[in-house]
């Protein structure tokens, strides 16, 4: 295998965009997943206390941030131009939304609710970073679970003495 120059080394991921299609996919995107967040919040509103919803939908999205990477970065399996922009930039990242969460911390100490806050703000962090490497795994998982079986067939065939009986 030959060494490349640093300059000469392919990007990784799907090839670029123009720079207007990206924006208009990332406005396009930001606009949708914005609109979901406003509908969870109206559908299941909070009542004081823990804010439950935006915790949900910020692991939720964190969870499909993770698929999304595998799908796109990892796997290559999609490979448009403009799927990242739009579903992770845009949707997800308008979906997911650290303003709403910081409020939310912010809300609760004004209520003077610190205890309730500080779980707040830890548990949203653990569970959003658990939600991207869960799903991540899972959806590796997921792929793999046809190509698995052939490894192990091919595997146990190929080698001298392993996997057959003495």
């Amino acid at each position: 295998m030959s060494e490349q120059a640093p300059d000469e080394l392919p990007e990784p991921g799907p090839p670029a965009a123009p720079q207007g299609r990206v924006l208009a996919a990332v406005a396009a995107g930001g606009a949708l997943g914005a609109l979901a967040r406003y509908g969870a919040l109206e559908l299941w509103p909070g009542a004081g206390g823990f804010p439950w919803t935006v915790f949900v939908v910020n692991a939720i999205g964190c969870a499909l941030i993770g698929v999304l990477m595998v799908l796109t970065v990892e796997r290559g399996r999609v490979t448009h131009p403009l799927v990242r922009p739009f579903i992770g930039v845009g949707v997800l990242g308008g979906f997911t939304t650290f303003s709403t969460y910081a409020v939310g911390v912010s809300e609760l100490l004004v209520r003077q609710e610190a205890l309730t806050a500080m779980a707040y703000a830890a548990a949203t962090a653990l569970t959003a970073l658990g939600a991207v490497w869960a799903a991540a795994v899972a959806t590796r998982t997921w792929l793999d679970r046809g190509t698995r079986g052939i490894r192990d067939i091919r595997g146990t065939r190929g080698t001298r003495g392993e996997g057959r009986a003495a």
